[in-house]
């Protein structure tokens, strides 16, 4: 059975070739980032142990655009929405839904098939480092657990899941958002992002002067920006800056700058919070939040450089249309990828300098490859898997 085609000159399938590239871009740099997983979260001790978590710092840091820009995309593309609530939850919600749970049973499913296989049960951590040691059991108890879980949270062997909760929660308000948005002017528009910057900085204030503000209490969580905070000031981000340009004077004179800041309070502040004893998980992952400033300060110079990319070539345009195809299906299975093809740069004495983006290759090609040979054996049934 032949995959279904996109016909780029369709008017009804015309793609924006610029959002193809972040959307390119924001795949593989999400597959480049699970690829620092093993650095960061390196098993065990070696004599370079302090070489292999810079370079995960290095690469960590400069990463964190991935899924900023997958939110962008979606508000860039679905802001303001067209048509019903309904008619948008039918089309949008299951295609995400079924994947998802497929997946996510086989994700968890993966210890448990590895002891029937009579594998090695350390073999779990070279394909997931944070998966600890409940799955080393290879117990079916354990995964009928995990299953059972699903509809509550991922688990540690599907840590990438968290994302489609995210977006579910994401689709459920697009619509409620959307009113406000198809009848906002430009400086109401404007006004709500400048309070989403405020909210940026929360993370930090909690962490480093008070744990509460605004309102926010023992007995409340809800702060005076609340309900300006989180993704959806992404969402509106995308689609406030699809219908604006930069010149490439201000890509040079503000967007460099800008990266630069946001990766350096990002690079050194991960590094300073992971050389303290005994940091927390919060700790860690404080200056890698991707709803905070300096994430943002890196992920708007990022959107706004593929604005000025244009491919003439149908070859590259029908490449990156594939890719807006197979992108949820590479985004499901790439995980099972990631720690293998780490192992694989290792073995092949890759440098260490350059072993994540090479891995890298490898996950995102492979993942690429089998979502392909999916939709070309089933067709449209296809997306009922991989989306």
């Amino acid at each position: 059975m032949k995959p279904p085609t996109i016909e780029l000159n369709n008017p009804k399938n015309q793609h924006i070739v610029w959002l193809d590239v972040v959307r390119l871009i924001a795949m593989f740099t999400v597959v480049c980032c699970h690829c620092t997983d093993p650095f960061n979260f390196y098993p065990g001790t070696a004599p370079n142990i302090g070489e292999i978590k810079l370079w995960g710092a290095i690469y960590g840091a400069v990463l964190r655009p991935c899924v900023p820009l997958f939110v962008m995309i979606t508000g860039a593309l679905l802001l303001p929405v067209r048509g019903d609530a309904s008619t948008f939850y039918k089309k949008r919600i299951p295609r995400v839904f079924f994947p998802f749970l497929i997946w996510s049973v086989i994700y968890n499913l993966f210890p448990w098939i590895t002891g029937l296989l009579g594998l090695d049960p350390k073999i779990i951590l070279d394909f997931f480092p944070y998966s600890g040691e409940e799955v080393m059991q290879q117990s079916l108890s354990v995964a009928i657990q995990y299953i059972l879980t699903i509809p509550f949270n991922f688990s540690l062997l599907a840590v990438h899941m968290w994302y489609i909760y995210l977006l579910i929660g994401l689709y459920l308000y697009l619509p409620i958002f959307s009113a406000w948005v198809e009848k906002a002017s430009e400086r109401a528009k404007l006004w709500f992002l400048a309070a989403w910057g405020v909210t940026l900085l929360l993370p930090y204030y909690t962490e480093f002067a008070a744990p509460y503000l605004w309102g926010t209490c023992s007995w409340n969580s809800f702060g005076m920006l609340y309900y300006f905070a989180g993704f959806n000031g992404y969402l509106l981000l995308g689609h406030y800056l699809r219908n604006h340009n930069w010149t490439g004077r201000q890509l040079c004179g503000i967007g460099i700058p800008m990266f630069a800041i946001g990766y350096a309070v990002t690079f050194l502040g991960f590094r300073r919070m992971t050389s303290l004893p005994d940091f927390t998980d919060e700790m860690l992952e404080l200056f890698f939040t991707y709803c905070s400033l300096n994430v943002v300060m890196m992920t708007i110079p990022v959107f706004m450089l593929c604005k000025k990319v244009n491919f003439r070539s149908e070859g590259i345009r029908k490449a990156l249309a594939n890719l807006t195809l197979c992108g949820f299906g590479i985004y499901m299975i790439h995980y099972f990828f990631t720690g293998p093809s780490v192992l694989l740069v290792r073995a092949l004495g890759v440098p260490l300098g350059i072993q994540i983006p090479v891995a890298s290759v490898f996950a995102f090609g492979a993942s690429w490859l089998i979502v392909w040979t999916v939709y070309r054996v089933l067709g449209k049934k296809a997306k009922w898997i991989m989306g």
